[in-house]
């Protein structure tokens, strides 16, 4: 039992950890690309909007995290004015969401891998 729960802990950590990485690689796009009027608060819809795609993509199929999750990006990014073609929006969508799947869970499974649950 204290393994479950450390594993649902764990879960809901990494949850945080995943936005948290959203958040961050949304900031920096927006920074390299020149946004410089409220860039904490612009991240944080485009992050918002962009995990919520990947929930609703991993609800419906895992693959389709990769399909909602750049498309959300990229209706986001449409309304902050970005100046970027709509092609490399999506594609930069699709960086951010697989480096943030990527790097969260490779640290889960280490996690799963440290209390014995994998």
């Amino acid at each position: 039992m204290l393994y479950r729960m450390i594993t649902i802990v764990g879960g809901l950590v990494f949850v945080i950890i995943l936005f948290a990485l959203i958040w961050f690689f949304c900031k920096k796009f927006l920074e390299h690309h020149g946004v410089t009027d409220q860039v904490k608060d612009r991240a944080m819809v485009l992050a918002t909007w962009t995990f919520a795609g990947i929930s609703v993509g991993l609800v419906f199929a895992v693959v389709g995290a990769f399909v909602l999750g750049p498309w959300a990006f990229y209706r986001t990014l449409r309304g902050h004015g970005v100046d970027i073609s709509d092609g490399a929006a999506v594609w930069w969508g699709l960086g951010i969401v697989l480096a943030s799947l990527g790097l969260t869970a490779i640290g889960f499974f280490g996690f799963l891998m440290l209390v014995g649950a994998y």
